[in-house]
């Protein structure tokens, strides 16, 4: 037994390969332009937002303070991702150290635990200011507010300890190639050479805790919008109303549904092709349409876009 273990340790995997998002040479010049551009464009979009937001006092309310959280949130989810996926376009399949691999891991957690969390409050802000608009200063008050974005980020940060620390405490003994453009919980266990029923438990309790909890609380309030607008004896303010919620449900759709199908369930996932493209969606296309469906599209935004670029 004790020469088993010696060999165990002898063979533990040290580096992962990353394939990447296409390992077809013909098309990765082609996909490497797009997604760089995508990158850039999602900096300039969120980084945009944020300047917005913090340099006019007219912005300084609930609703933008938590867009800034979310473009600020974007920027660094993006940035844990896609510079992997360019790495892979540009050079082919590739070597990652385990501790660079974990610690990418660890972010990624973070981010999407937090953004699930920051819609949830995105959701709620907006049902308070619909439907009870006259304790939206009370209970939307700055306090509350700075609570609910602390929240998000410490609970991402508390879920990703528990997750991390159960993925990298797995023994990986070979093969190290993960069919992924970066280190994800489905592709690391399926190349774990040990039980793996309790990191898969914990990987399912907790998807069902932030992922389906903030869920259940996004699709409640947005119900709630819907039966108050329904009453609202205006159809000009029906149709603002409603224009609002189906850009921002539009948002909450997407994302949770590519991210509900890969981590809310508890088996290995064995189709990589589908995790890479519905990976690609959460990772890189939400994150792109965020800013034009939550801020570009709104009034106010325009007005102070307009007065800092000194447009008429």
């Amino acid at each position: 037994m004790e020469r088993s273990l010696e060999l165990v340790n002898m063979t533990r995997v040290q580096e992962f390969v990353l394939l990447g998002l296409s390992t077809r040479p013909d098309i990765r010049d082609v996909l490497f332009a797009i997604f760089l551009t995508l990158y850039l464009l999602t900096l300039l979009e969120n980084t945009l937002i944020i300047y917005l937001i913090c340099s006019h006092i007219e912005l300084h309310k609930p609703m933008y303070f938590f867009l800034g959280n979310l473009s600020c949130l974007e920027m660094c989810y993006v940035s844990v991702t896609m510079p992997s996926l360019l790495v892979g376009l540009w050079t082919g399949p590739y070597h990652i150290s385990f501790t660079i691999c974990m610690t990418q891991l660890f972010f990624f957690i973070v981010l999407i635990c937090t953004e699930c969390t920051l819609l949830a409050s995105m959701a709620y802000d907006r049902y308070v200011a619909i439907c009870r608009p006259l304790h939206y200063p009370l209970l939307m008050r700055p306090q509350v507010c700075l609570g609910l974005a602390l929240s998000s980020w410490l609970g991402g940060m508390l879920v990703s300890v528990a997750k991390t620390t159960c993925i990298a405490s797995l023994s990986y003994c070979g093969p190290n190639v993960l069919n992924q453009f970066f280190c994800d919980v489905s592709p690391l266990l399926n190349l774990s050479c040990t039980h793996v029923a309790l990191t898969e438990l914990v990987d399912f309790i907790s998807a069902i805790v932030i992922f389906c909890g903030t869920l259940l609380v996004a699709l409640a309030s947005y119900s709630a919008i819907v039966v108050a607008v329904l009453r609202m004896p205006s159809a000009a303010a029906q149709r603002k109303a409603f224009s609002t919620c189906a850009s921002h449900l539009i948002v909450v759709g997407i994302f949770y549904s590519a991210a509900l199908f890969i981590y809310c369930r508890p088996s290995r996932i064995k189709s990589m092709d589908l995790n890479k493209v519905l990976s690609v969606i959460y990772t890189v296309v939400t994150p792109m349409c965020n800013p034009i469906i939550y801020c570009l599209r709104n009034k106010e935004v325009h007005v102070v876009l307009r007065k800092t670029l000194h447009w008429p």
